[in-house]
């Protein structure tokens, strides 16, 4: 998990507002998109997505303003990756092709698990939905 860890705060280090911005504007079509996800071996893989579209969108419409900006750039950087049709391992690949999308999130949600459950508790989310399980 260090090289995914190395990976996200890599990417989420070019993470500007004006991208947030971006990322906010596209969230209805990414939310549908991520609903679209068969990923059998990572049942909680569109949840999780939910879950961080949700902060951004809470964040961004000034309905959470206590998530810290470094707690949003990974969470931008994290819906980008998902979205963007050149991963590590191709989505197309069975069993396999979301391994790279789960270990995203999934770190994402684990190096910034104290501010995100903080967030699911202000806005009465059950942060045991979201899990940091593959």
């Amino acid at each position: 998990m260090a090289e995914i860890k190395k990976f996200v705060h890599h990417g989420a280090s070019k993470v500007t507002r004006r991208i947030v911005e971006g990322i906010h504007k596209k969230l209805p079509m990414l939310k549908m998109e991520f609903s679209q996800i068969n990923a059998p071996k990572y049942p909680h893989l569109v949840n999780q997505l939910e879950f961080l579209a949700d902060a951004i969108e809470d964040y961004m419409e000034g309905a959470d303003k206590d998530l810290p900006m470094g707690v949003i750039a990974e969470t931008a950087f994290a819906l980008a990756y998902v979205h963007k049709q050149t991963d590590l391992i191709p989505d197309c690949i069975p069993e396999f092709g979301y391994a790279d999308d789960s270990s995203v999130v999934r770190c994402v949600l684990m190096e910034n698990e104290k501010a995100l459950r903080e967030y699911a508790d202000r806005h009465d989310m059950n942060w045991k939905t979201v899990t940091v399980k593959p």
